[in-house]
């Protein structure tokens, strides 16, 4: 039998995590497409284009479902590596801690409760005369609402004292903005992280919290 080497193993172990993750890179390559087609349009084209797969308050009173599925397969400002991080970090680990269908259960509950709430709150303000009726056209594309609510819930994954720090860190990342210089997408990404902590549910039976003190003891050893 031809022994592996340590080059072989390498390649195998990066195809192994893609595997245990299907959902997560399967995305990913939906969005690696598309942002390579928004890449070839013009820039009138691709802001009019975003806009009709936007779910903009007009877009969402036109047809809801359709926007809010089409919205989760672009990125607006098309840089697409830093996603292919992100979804690494945080989408396959969750995705491989809950199991597909539960992982694809936070990332659309995120994606469409936040949605609704930013785009309610921006509706109430434009009928109160605090918003312009301009903004009920204003792009709300990306996949930035589902992330937030997969940071939220792997919170479960790590063991406490642990999980108070992570917590932490992520109510700064989508705290500070609203705090500061609110927009209705950082309300937005406030309802996403709400929404991936309430999904604690779904994170029953899912085997032992990581310990990080553990595993540098292992890896000391």
């Amino acid at each position: 039998m031809k022994r592996r080497t340590r080059s072989d193993r390498g390649p195998n172990r990066v195809w192994g995590y893609v595997r245990s993750a299907p959902g997560t890179y399967v995305w990913l390559a939906v969005l690696f497409v598309t942002t390579v087609a928004l890449h070839h349009m013009s820039p009138h084209f691709e802001q009019e284009f975003l806009r009709r797969h936007s779910t903009n308050l007009h877009e969402l009173a036109e047809n809801p479902v359709r926007v809010l599925i089409a919205s989760a397969m672009w990125i607006d400002g098309g840089h697409w590596l830093p996603y292919a991080v992100l979804y690494t970090v945080f989408h396959a680990q969750a995705e491989r801690w809950l199991g597909t269908a539960r992982w694809l259960l936070v990332c659309a509950a995120s994606h469409v409760l936040a949605t609704l709430v930013s785009e309610g709150v921006l509706l109430l303000a434009i009928r109160d005369g605090v918003a312009p009726r301009s903004a009920a056209d204003t792009l709300d594309i990306g996949v930035s609402y589902a992330l937030a609510g997969v940071m939220a819930v792997l919170a479960y994954r790590i063991a406490v004292p642990w999980r108070y720090a992570y917590l932490a860190a992520v109510a700064l990342v989508y705290g500070l903005p609203l705090a500061f210089a609110p927009t209705f997408t950082d309300l937005g990404h406030a309802a996403a992280v709400l929404v991936g902590l309430g999904c604690r549910p779904l994170s029953t039976g899912r085997g032992k919290a990581w310990n990080p003190k553990e595993t540098l003891a292992a890896i000391r050893d």
